[in-house]
């Protein structure tokens, strides 16, 4: 086991893990509540509250500190949503007034009074999980990464959090007025949500910066919506999605000698352009598809119609023959080739020499369309 933590590459990727994990699991109620920019809020506030528990208690880690800068984070965002609700301003006004004012607190606070504490802005932006392996703890005779330890405890914390109140969770995330009337406090949940958040931000900073977090927060439940409609399934990808970002992108910047922790988020979109493009329902490919399906049914349909109206008249040889379909449905020829072709090949329509007669189905689907209300 100490070799297996021994392993610079597997920390590193154990970690990244570790944060996409934690963050999609709380990152997916967040996107489906259009909540998104609540992660980057509480990234801006996370150091003022960092600097201001450092003034209060003289601590610059452990739980005391995770959880003053947690609070931080929920009190930007409940400000901001506080702003909104006073009819004031509108809700991107007030996000932009909040979000930057509590970065800026906390970098003037730490300029004016954490010069020589090690609390660095740009660090606990961006963070460096390339370094996540220095730091080690003892745990049951093993030595584990710092960021490991409190990552872990936060990632089962958030899972316990989401099994338990599931049901609460999905209900209050697509009707709150219901699960209001159900007695589930979806705005009591919604606060612990916010401060789960929070707790995972800053359990995050050290190790791989509040960028990243938000990446693992936003972007894989994203492409995991584009995937699934089943709230349980889109648990389950974003957190795979995010798993697989922290490997490739492990390997990807090793390769490209890049930074670990940017790769990782690069991945990230890398798998929501894949779920944009070739996603099942969502996916622009499958919209093309069935765009261009819906488009051969009408055309189908139109030339079953044009058949139907003609074949009793008695001209029915100069009508219903491939020539005509361009003056009567204005088709090209090259079209009119083809959808005859395909309405052949699918036992709508047969030839009979030049002239184009329906079939049973073909007839059927036409004396369909032409029945009142059909």
């Amino acid at each position: 086991m100490n070799a297996l933590f021994a392993s610079i590459p597997f920390t590193i990727i154990a970690t990244g893990a570790l944060v996409a994990v934690a963050a999609s699991l709380l990152g997916t109620f967040l996107v489906l509540r259009r909540e998104s920019l609540a992660t980057d809020a509480i990234g801006h506030a996370i150091v003022a509250g960092i600097v201001l528990v450092w003034l209060a208690t003289g601590l610059t880690s452990g739980p005391v500190q995770l959880l003053g800068a947690a609070l931080a984070g929920v009190a930007t965002v409940l400000l901001a949503n506080a702003l909104t609700r006073s009819r004031r301003m509108q809700n991107d006004a007030a996000i932009g007034l909040v979000f930057p004012a509590m970065f800026s607190l906390g970098v003037l606070l730490l300029n004016l009074f954490a010069r020589q504490v090690h609390i660095d802005a740009h660090t606990v932006l961006l963070g460096e999980i390339g370094f996540v392996w220095l730091d080690t703890v003892n745990v049951l005779g093993v030595q584990v990464p710092d960021a490991m330890v409190w990552l872990g405890l936060v990632t089962l914390v958030n899972l316990a959090f989401v099994t338990a109140f599931f049901k609460e969770l999905e209900l209050g995330t697509f009707d709150a007025a219901q699960a209001a009337a159900f007695g589930f406090a979806p705005g009591l949940l919604g606060v612990a949500l916010l401060t789960l958040t929070s707790v995972t931000a800053v359990a995050s900073f050290d190790a791989v910066g509040v960028v990243l977090f938000v990446a693992f927060a936003i972007v894989p439940p994203a492409a995991a919506y584009l995937l699934s409609d089943r709230l349980h399934r889109v648990l389950l990808i974003a957190s795979g999605i995010g798993i697989a970002s922290s490997v490739l992108g492990y390997f990807v910047a090793v390769a490209w000698d890049v930074s670990i922790g940017g790769m990782m988020a690069v991945m990230t979109g890398v798998f929501l352009a894949g779920a944009l493009a070739f996603g099942p329902r969502y996916g622009i490919v499958a919209q093309a598809v069935r765009r261009r399906g819906e488009r051969e049914v009408g055309e189908n349909r139109a030339l079953a119609v044009h058949l139907c109206q003609h074949e009793a008249d008695p001209d029915v040889g100069e009508e219903n023959v491939l020539e005509a379909l361009r003056g009567h449905l204005r088709w090209p020829d090259a079209k009119a080739r083809a959808v005859v072709a395909r309405c052949i090949d699918q036992g709508w329509v047969k030839r009979d020499g030049r002239v184009l007669t329906l079939t049973d189905r073909g007839r059927s689907a036409a004396r369909e369309i032409l029945r009142p209300g059909g």
